[in-house]
């Protein structure tokens, strides 16, 4: 088994975003072109393109979630509940481990200004905060996929 952790890290240090980083560490369980899921997240890095909305680990994560439990089919109310349950308990968990999962109240700075960038790099926010999302958000989701029966208790 890979060890997703490390394969989030190496790519969020690559210079991957980190939806993209949290999706790819997954990406032996799908079949999907590695390039099309790097492609899909690439807007969502950021909290959604700086926009410091939901952090982009957790979307990274919602979305590795959808795609194991989600349907294409949109009358399918068991797929959608299964898959509805499981994004709220990663979310729950992910909250509860950082106190939310905005991305503005993880990092503390704004990212759409030059200075809130520069403030982002100057207090190292990439190493300090968003890997430890990254890698806890991989952690979390590999939590719920493990889970026995998929109960997520």
């Amino acid at each position: 088994m890979p060890n997703r952790s490390e394969i989030a890290h190496d790519c969020f240090n690559k210079g991957y975003n980190c939806a993209q980083s949290v999706l790819f560490a997954f990406h032996d369980l799908y079949s999907i072109d590695q390039e099309v899921l790097l492609k899909i997240a690439s807007g969502f890095g950021a909290g959604m393109a700086r926009k410091q909305e939901v952090c982009g680990a957790v979307t990274g994560g919602l979305m590795v979630l959808s795609l194991l439990y989600g349907s294409p089919d949109a009358h399918d109310t068991r797929a959608k509940e299964k898959v509805y349950d499981a994004i709220t308990i990663f979310m729950d968990r992910f909250q509860d481990q950082y106190g939310s999962c905005l991305c503005r109240e993880l990092l503390g700075v704004d990212l759409k200004t030059k200075s809130g960038q520069s403030e982002y790099r100057d207090r190292a926010l990439k190493d300090t905060i968003c890997m430890k999302c990254v890698k806890e958000a991989v952690r979390l989701v590999w939590e719920i996929i493990e889970t026995p029966d998929n109960s997520y208790n």
